[in-house]
């Protein structure tokens, strides 16, 4: 199970969200694991994501790369986010010639993940859909800010911090970009997509490209 599962959003806004990210399991191969986390991160790195974190040490938008990489250790999970199909294609294509005996997911749209593995010959080892949100739903934020709290897994981008960069934005106290990078901030793993926030925060302004 990941907790990049549950993402909300129409698929328009989704099919250009993709989080790769690599773990080694325990008492399977996790021992001597950090080293070839390290080797993912300099294959999957070249390819410029958007954002890029390990769970244990922060993402790049609240602590530098080279923290990120120096403190991988065998029980790291290290996140990359992207936007681009055809760039996430290339980078599964590496990673399988690289052969680095590490679990790599890939998390996004069924169809587009399908694709994904088409294209570079491989085939779909597990499949995992989420099941929806249930019980006192009539508690949830309205479904934009719901659509940028979800990027956070662990449910760490809370709904008042979405509003008020909202409200900073239509001040004109911040960019759509500086908006951005605040709500990513929270989310330790790395798995906010900040570029898909921005176009979530113009749809919620009426900015238009």
């Amino acid at each position: 199970m990941t907790h990049t599962l549950h993402r909300a959003g129409q698929p328009e806004s989704l099919k250009d969200d993709f989080v790769v990210f690599a773990m080694s399991a325990k008492m399977v191969n996790a021992e001597g694991s950090g080293e070839k986390m390290k080797r993912f991160i300099e294959i999957v790195e070249r390819y410029r994501p958007i954002n890029f974190g390990d769970m244990k040490t922060g993402n790049i938008y609240n602590i530098t790369r080279e923290e990120i990489y120096k403190d991988v250790q065998d029980t790291s999970i290290v996140h990359f986010v992207f936007a681009d199909r055809k760039v996430v294609a290339k980078i599964i294509k590496d990673l399988e010639q690289a052969r680095l005996g590490i679990s790599v997911v890939i998390s996004g749209l069924i169809d587009e993940t399908d694709r994904i593995c088409e294209q570079v010959g491989l085939q779909m080892h597990t499949v995992e859909y989420s099941g929806g949100i249930f019980g006192q739903i009539k508690h949830l934020p309205e479904q934009p800010i719901l659509d940028i709290m979800t990027m956070c897994g662990h449910g760490m981008v809370a709904k008042r911090l979405v509003r008020e960069m909202v409200k900073q934005v239509e001040a004109k106290k911040m960019t759509v970009a500086e908006a951005a990078m605040e709500l990513a901030k929270p989310c330790q793993c790395g798995v906010f997509n900040t570029k898909r926030a921005e176009k979530l925060i113009e749809d919620m302004i009426g900015i238009r490209p």
